[in-house]
């Protein structure tokens, strides 16, 4: 199978599972389909994100990308619901319910998602004529290049104590979804690749507390949580800021190799 036939295969297994996870949703099977759904998105991306400036890919890539913010709010809603219930907090899970059985019907409905079903009806053949066309020539080599600027990036960042924490966590999680989308293209070792899955965790877990504690002062029934969230949020940024400093010296390492 050529790489470019690879590229294809990945994206219409993905088209599948998207159409999948969107089922679920609509028929409320699980609590899990809304995460697959951004899981097998966010897969998608991954490997479209390289090749982003050629025509038949910038559609379907913006579709994508749409899809993402549509659904980013709610699934922040199921894992807050998620982190009420385990304080114990049902009442204030429970008022939070209906409003995210609401927001599903209104991603199953949308015209957002429907684009993105479409523009994926559209792109192998687009991907196709790209491919005749000339403009998939010496694809492998461009992504391996885009790769390692990714991993420069990161390594830049990861040298400056200055680098905004929140910015920074997006860096790390587009460079192992990226090192993910292409193993056989990645620039990092296995053991690097590792410590990048350690510090998006360590950084995810910052991230919700922090968001959870912006929350609290706006709505009244968290503050009771406001304190916990504080000192959980300083605890798990001082655990990421232990794994930054590994994965730095690991990428480093990778360099001399």
């Amino acid at each position: 199978m050529s790489f470019v036939d690879a590229i294809v295969a990945q994206v219409l297994l993905l088209e599948t599972a998207l159409y999948h996870t969107h089922a679920r949703i609509e028929a409320r099977t699980d609590g899990e389909a809304l995460h697959d759904l951004r899981i097998n998105l966010r897969r998608m991306r991954s490997l479209l994100r390289p090749l982003r400036r050629i025509g038949a890919v910038a559609l379907l890539n913006e579709a994508a990308a749409e899809v993402g913010k549509l659904t980013t709010p709610v699934r922040d809603l199921e894992v807050l619901i998620d982190e009420l219930e385990r304080q114990g907090l049902t009442q204030q899970a429970n008022a939070r319910k209906a409003i995210l059985q609401s927001s599903y019907g209104s991603i199953v409905e949308s015209s957002t998602i429907n684009q993105l079903f479409s523009r994926l009806d559209e792109w192998p053949s687009a991907f196709r004529d790209a491919e005749r066309d000339g403009e998939l020539r010496q694809i492998r080599k461009k992504i391996a290049k885009r790769l390692r600027k990714q991993v420069e990036r990161l390594k830049a960042a990861l040298t400056d104590p200055q680098y905004d924490r929140h910015q920074l966590r997006i860096l790390v999680k587009r460079t192992r979804y990226a090192t993910d989308a292409y193993p056989q293209l990645s620039p990092i070792s296995a053991e690097a690749a590792a410590s990048l899955k350690v510090v998006q965790t360590a950084l995810g877990a910052w991230h919700d507390h922090y968001q959870w504690c912006l929350k609290a002062r706006l709505e009244e029934d968290l503050q009771v949580l406001q304190h916990k969230w504080q000192v959980a949020a300083t605890a798990a940024l001082m655990s990421a800021e232990v794994e930054l400093f590994q994965l730095a010296e690991l990428l480093a390492k990778n360099q001399q190799a």
